[in-house]
């Protein structure tokens, strides 16, 4: 695939990002795309090395080197039905994924990996420059229709696919817009929400009704889903993890999608901000290193903060792969995101203790300690504290990007469906212990991907499609067996 021994004649190169004194100023989104001649380059780079393990390392079984191939010589129509045949979203993976792909890249062993997910999101976008990304509804309707709830990337994969499948889709929404954590919890500098208003527009082309505004469980009860043929539970994993010390109830302590979701509100004009969540000229720590975190970080240095420091309670990665995370399998290397660029420091094996109350209620500083992970052969490692490492950190304002612990329970328990320990509701192959009830995405398998999320909403489709004509036709791809997840 791509060119004769391109891996060797092109090195790797990346889209340049605008400068950090430029881009701070805004909510844009400030990568500087490839010209098209370079772009083929990276195409040509993929190598024909027989055994594509970049499948393999993504979940939703992309065909990386035929788009590659198609990219390198200048077929981007062909690229673009290549990659839309895996994918129903690439301009949201091509922008959010991690890129499993890359780590799993036979090139990566000695070399930079394939710029993967940067070719896959300049296909799709000149799909859209091109026009040749239209809404296409079903020839013919089979009479059968199905909710989705949430409106998510699994929500949104599993309504088109069954939408393609003839069925009738309506899409149940609690937010008032579509798009879940696409919308109100990733920033606009890592995704303007035209990119997803496009998507949407063409997906209500193709018939899917969309009901925002409504919460099914509150506004509406969870057994009016019992009125369609079919219903697929996409409301993802929103039970955010806490921080159960003393002072978690004092003001300045907040939730980083509380955080988030406001000011994408603010910048979408559809709220103000609050002092609570501004975190203009305030030292703010920020608990939490992962994509989260870093997109508070982001968001932190565009309020204006005075400082932004990020805790992590795991040590410092390595900065290549070690023997524990060998090749292809996914390397807890340390990632550098382009809001730790613009501005952070970053403080590992560091264990928060204590939140400081001003004497006021609200919070004044941190009280902290380092850590140690001691190995056990055969057992989990073990946290401890190292003695006489107690820190004090000023801070007006504290930033809990945790995770998230699992669905809530509220659909479940209104209709009765089986959950794991993690309150993940069980499904298998999709289907819950209701026939009529297939489960998707972060609320069947817990806090993942977005690229999982698809691939989780497209299989699901399948399976509701059979369960409703008898047979499908609609895609289903076998999981391959590396954690990517």
């Amino acid at each position: 695939m791509g060119k004769l021994r391109g891996f060797m004649e092109f090195d790797r190169q990346d889209e340049s990002n605008l400068a950090v004194k430029e881009r701070v100023q805004n909510y844009r989104e400030f990568t500087v795309p490839l010209a098209e001649k370079k772009l083929k380059n990276q195409g040509g780079r993929c190598m024909d090395c027989g055994v594509p393990f970049c499948h393999s390392g993504c979940p939703l079984g992309n065909l990386i080197p035929d788009f590659n191939d198609a990219v390198y010589n200048a077929k981007w129509k062909e690229a673009l039905d290549i990659l839309h045949s895996t994918n129903n979203f690439p301009e949201f993976t091509g922008r959010l994924c991690p890129a499993p792909c890359e780590s799993a890249c036979v090139l990566g062993i000695t070399s930079p990996p394939v710029a993967i997910e940067m070719i896959e999101k300049s296909i799709v976008e000149r799909g859209f420059q091109e026009n040749w990304i239209k809404a296409f509804p079903p020839n013919k309707r089979t009479g059968k229709h199905v909710a989705v709830v949430g409106s998510g990337p699994a929500g949104l994969a599993a309504a088109q696919q069954l939408n393609r499948a003839g069925h009738q889709v309506t899409v149940y929404e609690r937010d008032q817009k579509p798009g879940g954590l696409l919308r109100y919890g990733i920033p606009d500098f890592k995704l303007e929400k035209h990119i997803i208003d496009r998507r949407l527009d063409i997906l209500k082309s193709e018939g899917i009704q969309f009901e925002t505004g409504v919460e099914i469980g509150k506004d509406l009860p969870a057994d009016e889903l019992m009125k369609f043929d079919a219903a697929v539970l996409c409301g993802g994993a929103t039970k955010r993890r806490g921080l159960p010390i003393p002072g978690a109830q004092l003001e300045g302590v907040v939730q980083a999608m509380d955080f988030l979701k406001n000011n994408n509100e603010i910048v979408d004009e559809q709220a103000s901000m609050t002092k609570a969540l501004n975190a203009k000229s305030k030292n703010v720590i920020v608990i939490g290193g992962g994509d989260t975190g870093s997109d508070c970080i982001g968001t932190s240095n565009r309020h204006g903060a005075k400082s932004v420091i990020n805790f992590e309670i795991m040590p410092k990665p390595s900065l290549g792969r070690t023997d524990e995370h060998p090749w292809p399998f996914w390397p807890f290397k340390l990632k550098v995101s382009s809001s730790h660029e613009e501005g952070c420091d970053r403080a590992f094996s560091i264990l928060t203790k204590e939140f400081v109350d001003d004497g006021k209620g609200h919070i004044k500083a941190i009280k902290t300690v380092e850590v140690e992970w001691v190995k056990i052969p055969g057992e989990r490692p073990q946290l401890k504290e190292i003695e006489g490492t107690e820190k004090e950190w000023p801070c007006d304002l504290v930033l809990l990007a945790l995770g998230f612990t699992g669905p809530e329970a509220t659909l479940s328990e209104q209709l009765g469906l089986d959950t794991d320990v993690r309150s993940n509701i069980k499904g298998n192959n999709y289907q819950t212990n209701l026939p009529n009830v297939f489960t998707a995405g972060d609320m069947r398998r817990g806090q993942s991907l977005i690229v999982w999320a698809i691939s989780e909403g497209r299989e699901a489709a399948h399976y509701v499609d059979k369960y409703l004509m008898g047979s499908s036709s609609l895609p289903l791809k076998e999981k391959g067996d590396l954690p990517f997840s």
